[in-house]
């Protein structure tokens, strides 16, 4: 067998007359002639298989190397692929393109009537590509720090480069909300605010980012989102809640208890999209408490378990558990409240039955 050349197809052996190629001849159709085949043969193989040609998707495949092969045929190896695919190093192109190697084809086996228009087809895909960029970037734009800066600078206190308690109160009234409201906690939340009422610059930078917006019209746009996607996932309203305790410190004067009023308020705000039953109970017995002043972190923090774990009447607490020794007096708050109202409750019923007797006697005396 003879060797393989770059034009794909086996040499004739050293025994048969040899012929030269006609591999880049000065007709309109440029083709390649391993075999020694006569022109009029390869002009009528290459016009049945026109159909073909024309069908392919990519046009005609040719060889790395420079030599030019019928449809199908790859450049290097031999190899046969699909109409128009080039096997094992062939290059797809498009008849109308220049080809590698300084070799070229000429468009005489384009149809004119051919639907398909590539200049067309490659302007309506770059449409769609851009559609689809467009769509995208409405999605996830890209926010403007400038634009952020001025926003910031616009509510920082003249003394120092923060958002102070009257920039903060400004603030709100602009994007129409309530200091004491929970989108407000949920903001300072993603600013990661170390200090209540007051932004550094890095933190509403930061937050702004975070949020994807920069004006005030983007977060007020921006903010019911992050609050219902809060609120429904534990996770996140977790990681909000353990914020909420660092937030109501005064980190500024070191401190680390939260005082008992301010802890109480943070769980009236933190709760207010989703009230705990036993809140109101737990509230009650604080106040019921003067001696508990403060609130450390892990009590603060153990609450939302107990909470979750405790129930509504508190069936499911455990107090061989390693609760927080404020949850066992509450408990037992509960259980005594509990105690005194049933025990309130029967001496009323014995008291309307007495005067009940009491009544049906006399009458019957009468």
């Amino acid at each position: 067998m003879g060797n393989f050349c770059s034009i794909c197809y086996p040499c004739k052996s050293l025994h048969d007359a040899k012929r030269p190629s006609r591999r880049f001849s000065d007709t309109d159709i440029k083709v390649c002639d391993p075999e020694g085949q006569s022109e009029v043969l390869l002009q009528a193989q290459l016009e049945s298989n026109e159909d073909i040609v024309q069908a392919a998707p990519g046009g005609i495949g040719v060889g790395i190397s420079g030599g030019i092969c019928p449809p199908g045929v790859g450049g290097s190896g031999g190899r046969v692929g699909p109409p128009g695919v080039g096997a094992s190093g062939g290059i797809v192109k498009s008849d109308s393109t220049a080809l590698s190697s300084g070799a070229n084809i000429t468009n005489s086996t384009k149809d004119p009537g051919a639907s398909s228009n590539p200049k067309m087809e490659k302007k309506s895909l770059a449409l769609k590509l851009s559609g689809t960029l467009n769509r995208n970037n409405s999605e996830s734009r890209h926010v403007s720090e400038s634009k952020i800066n001025t926003l910031f600078d616009k509510y920082k206190d003249p003394t120092e480069d923060s958002i102070l308690a009257e920039g903060v109160e400004q603030f709100c009234i602009d994007l129409q909300l309530k200091p004491e409201e929970f989108k407000v906690l949920v903001l300072a939340w993603k600013f990661e605010a170390e200090v209540m009422c007051r932004f550094t610059r890095e933190e509403f930078i930061r937050g702004c980012k975070a949020m994807n917006v920069d004006s005030i019209k983007g977060i007020q746009n921006k903010l019911p989102e992050i609050v219902t996607q809060t609120v429904g996932d534990s996770d996140l309203f977790k990681d909000l809640y353990r914020f909420t305790f660092k937030f109501g410190l005064d980190s500024v004067n070191g401190q680390r208890i939260l005082p008992i009023d301010m802890a109480v308020s943070l769980w009236a705000l933190v709760f207010s999209q989703s009230e705990p039953l036993i809140l109101k109970r737990w509230i009650h017995f604080l106040e019921k408490h003067p001696q508990v002043r403060g609130i450390p972190r892990d009590t603060w923090n153990m609450f939302l378990n107990f909470v979750e774990t405790v129930g509504t009447d508190l069936t499911h607490y455990d107090d061989t558990e390693a609760w927080p020794s404020l949850f066992d007096d509450f408990v037992e708050f509960e259980v005594d409240q509990l105690n005194q109202n049933s025990s309130t409750m029967q001496d009323l019923n014995n008291q309307t039955n007495i005067n009940s007797t009491s009544t049906t006697a006399t009458a019957g005396e009468q």
